[in-house]
């Protein structure tokens, strides 16, 4: 009574794993008890009860068996020492049928014979979870034991293979996960690497139209400059010409002011010279500035040139990739129909061999059926001899079985082979696709370096400017201490000042060239960039292709598996079958048919 109220307290109880009711000469109503928890609760994971004699009692042990056919937690069950016979047996038999959880179970030491262990035996070609269970001590014939061995063999050889494929499936998710993340960072990095680069681009073409606003207006100043520059030249000329009608009556002055003329004449045509010469100076170097502008577009364009080919030759590569692909499904295909026809082929000679063994049980029944009406001699001599095909028909099914696990080990083995083979190809695709990836990148870090040489002409050309805008400077002030000298002397000065404007007019031009120059820089860029975005489009498209191909790749290996879970589920239905062929045949042996008759 005591451990029934025990029982009843712990069906709701949600803490309790371990349950140990060893020899406690449990009845009827702890029997009951037992099969409400096993239904009720949620938790218990192991239960002991050795020595309780709970087959003592068929309906009790029948609720025992419905609770533990609704249970979903119970992992080992320890049934020692409580007198189950064949029908207890066989109630637990239907029950783990439906049992989905139960992985160990003790029966030592009961009275389960020869019905109960096939029983057991039957329900193990449904339930796929159990791996241990001990049968000492029940009666039971050596070849049930050996073909129980084999079943719970198969189950945990079935656990592994899937516990393995499971772990081999989440490794593969990890790394695919992984990789997708990887290259999300580097497509994030690559894209705020070109809008930086675009803003930088952006800022120096701001900065060079507005030195380029500044220069037009100092040009315009400029103008503005040599128009008065004119306006006093005119005045100087009225002046001259009121001084050549005072020229009659100022002779000896005039003497005297043209050797001063002439001294200052000299002086002109000095400084006239050092400014030919800074002049020719100025422009050999604008024409070295020109000629290594020219230079570096030539490389640039050379670089691009270089950045087709690559992306070409990146296309054959993807092509290539493709074709192996398809080559390699391919040769799985062909490999898969060839094992399934070695498949068919072991499949006829196994119904072949059993429409042999059940033709010779057949004619053996007849020729003993004809014969019973001879002597008990000659009935013991033939039993003899059937004892002896017997045996050696228990012999051939030996052999069978050991040929079919030969077989399927075999087959195992080619199927591990290929599994290898496959991981190897597939490793050795990341490595590729890897490669490509690093080549990508060290394509894109070679434009973000043309880009930055670009940005750094274009700074060079901003310094340019500048020295150029400080020499227009010089020469102004130099115009203007020209024009001061210029002012009190005659036409001789006015032809000076007139090949000084020509000059400022040719620097004038050269500062538009230069104009020009720039603006053919900006249009080299903005196609710089037309060609980056091309570049990051096909990256785009080619990392597309690689997920679609990694997704391929594993809806192909999870195809294989359940092509490789449902060839063991068909060996266990043919061993199954072979063991019941067996029994079959045990049952309607000769050495029955006698002791019936007796």
């Amino acid at each position: 009574m005591g451990v029934k109220l025990l029982i009843q307290g712990l069906c709701q109880n949600r803490n309790v794993r371990l349950l140990d009711l060893k020899g406690n000469n449990l009845r009827a109503a702890s029997a009951e008890a037992l099969g409400k928890l096993l239904r009720q609760n949620r938790t218990l994971q192991s239960l002991v009860l050795e020595w309780n004699g709970l087959g003592l009692w068929d309906e009790a042990f029948a609720v025992f068996c419905e609770g533990l056919r609704a249970n979903q937690n119970l992992r080992q069950l320890d049934l020692r020492n409580n007198q189950i016979s064949h029908q207890g047996a066989e109630g637990l038999a239907v029950a783990l049928k439906h049992n989905n959880t139960l992985e160990e179970l003790d029966l030592r030491w009961n009275n389960i014979g020869l019905l109960g262990g096939r029983a057991l035996l039957g329900f193990l070609q449904y339930n796929k979870k159990l791996q241990q269970m001990e049968l000492a001590g029940n009666n039971i014939p050596g070849d049930v034991l050996t073909a129980i061995e084999q079943a719970l063999q198969h189950n945990t050889e079935c656990l592994s293979t899937l516990t393995e494929s499971k772990k081999k499936t989440q490794i593969l998710s990890n790394e695919i996960q992984f990789l997708k993340m990887e290259k999300g960072k580097q497509f994030l990095n690559l894209m705020g690497t070109i809008d930086r680069q675009r803003e930088d681009i952006n800022k120096s073409n701001r900065k060079s139209s507005i030195r380029i606003g500044q220069l037009q207006e100092a040009l315009n100043e400029r103008t503005s400059v040599l128009n008065s520059l004119r306006a006093k030249l005119q005045m100087t000329e009225a002046a001259l010409a009121l001084s050549e009608q005072k020229s009659n009556d100022l002779g000896e002055l005039l003497t005297s002011s043209k050797l001063e003329k002439s001294e200052i004449a000299e002086k002109h045509a000095k400084e006239l010279h050092y400014l030919h010469e800074e002049a020719g100076m100025q422009q050999a170097k604008l024409v070295r500035e020109l000629n290594t502008a020219n230079e570096k577009n030539l490389q640039l364009k050379n670089k691009v040139d270089e950045l087709e080919r690559k992306c070409k030759v990146q296309q054959d590569q993807i092509f290539e990739l493709k074709q192996d692909l398809m080559s390699k499904t391919a040769e799985l295909k062909l490999r898969l129909v060839q094992t399934e026809e070695q498949f068919e082929m072991e499949k006829k000679r196994f119904k072949q061999a059993l429409e042999d063994a059940e033709s010779l049980r057949m004619k053996e029944v007849e020729h003993m059926t004809h014969h019973l009406s001879e002597s008990e001699k000659s009935l013991q001599e033939r039993i003899q001899k059937l004892e002896g095909m017997r045996i050696q028909l228990e012999e051939e099914v030996s052999r069978g079985k050991a040929a079919a696990l030969l077989e399927r080990a075999q087959a195992e083995e080619e199927m591990v082979k290929m599994r290898k083979q496959l991981r190897m190809e597939e490793e050795q695709r990341m490595n590729q696709q890897e490669e490509k990836i690093r080549l990508l990148i060290q394509s894109r870090d070679e434009s973000q370096v043309h880009c930055l040489q670009q940005k750094q002409c274009v700074l060079d050309l901003q310094a340019k400017n500048t020295q150029l805008i400080l020499e227009v400077e010089g020469l102004k002030h130099r115009i203007e201490e020209l024009y001061q000298e210029l002012s009190g002397k005659e036409q001789e000065k006015v032809a000076e000042v007139n090949r000084a404007r020509l000059e400022l007019q040719e620097q004038i031009g050269h500062l538009q060239a230069e104009r020009t120059a720039q603006e053919g820089f900006k249009e080299k860029i903005a196609a710089l960039e037309r060609q980056i975005k091309v570049q990051q489009n096909n990256h785009r498209e080619s990392l597309l292709d690689k997920e679609s191909e990694m997704s391929s790749l594993l809806e192909k290996l999870r195809l294989k598996d359940a092509e490789i879970k449902r060839m063991q589920e068909d060996e266990a239905q043919r061993a199954n079958y072979l063991q019941n062929a067996v029994l079959a045949y045990m049952q309607g042996s000769p050495h029955r048919g006698i002791s019936m008759s007796k």
